[in-house]
């Protein structure tokens, strides 16, 4: 991981938009560690808070729609397939199809937020066709959610940016939760602002 950092450090935003895009797109990067590390980055070097929240969100996008996308033309057998080759992989694929099955479109919003679901949500999505205007909308609001949450710390907390991840690790069972109330809020209160009208 620290290669990762070593290229963010290296080459700023080229590098950083390339691994959270890499991220989503389920290769084995932790956007715990990334994501609070760009933010540090960024606000050493005095780049604006938008501009690599916005660069961040457009990555995962195009991160995750590589991984939707892949799940559209081939995403049951290629999740047997990783299921066979990496049975620890299981329990998340299993996850995501659950809350899926649960959840709907809204499970991908909040997948983001979960770990091992965050992982397979895309390739679930697109295996069982979702709307790509629906995916993309629900992806863009967790993304969203997300990337604020852990570059906002990072670039707060500067060169500290590794206590993020510490205190993750230790209280990830309690914000999971929190992300999901907001997140289901959010949602609820749409709906509730539609009907109205």
């Amino acid at each position: 991981m620290s290669f990762l950092t070593d290229l963010i450090y290296e080459y700023g935003t080229l590098a950083m938009f390339i691994i959270i895009m890499l991220e989503y797109a389920c290769f084995p990067v932790s956007s715990e560690i990334v994501l609070p590390f760009s933010g540090a980055v960024a606000s050493i070097n005095n780049t604006n808070f938008i501009f690599i929240l916005v660069l961040s969100i457009i990555a995962g996008l195009i991160g995750t729609g590589i991984t939707y996308t892949i799940g559209w033309f081939g995403g049951a057998a290629l999740l047997n397939k990783i299921k066979k080759r990496f049975p620890k992989s299981e329990k998340g694929i299993d996850s995501a199809f659950n809350r899926f099955n649960s959840h709907g479109a809204a499970a991908v919003c909040m997948g983001r937020v979960i770990p091992l679901i965050r992982t397979y949500i895309a390739l679930v999505a697109g295996s069982a066709k979702l709307n790509p205007v629906t995916y993309f909308s629900y992806s863009a609001l967790g993304i969203t959610v997300w990337n604020t949450l852990l570059i906002g710390l990072g670039y707060t907390l500067r060169e500290n940016y590794e206590v993020v991840s510490q205190y993750y690790g230790r209280y990830k069972h309690n914000l999971i939760p929190v992300f999901l109330i907001s997140i289901a809020g959010l949602i609820f209160n749409k709906i509730y602002i539609k009907r109205k009208s």
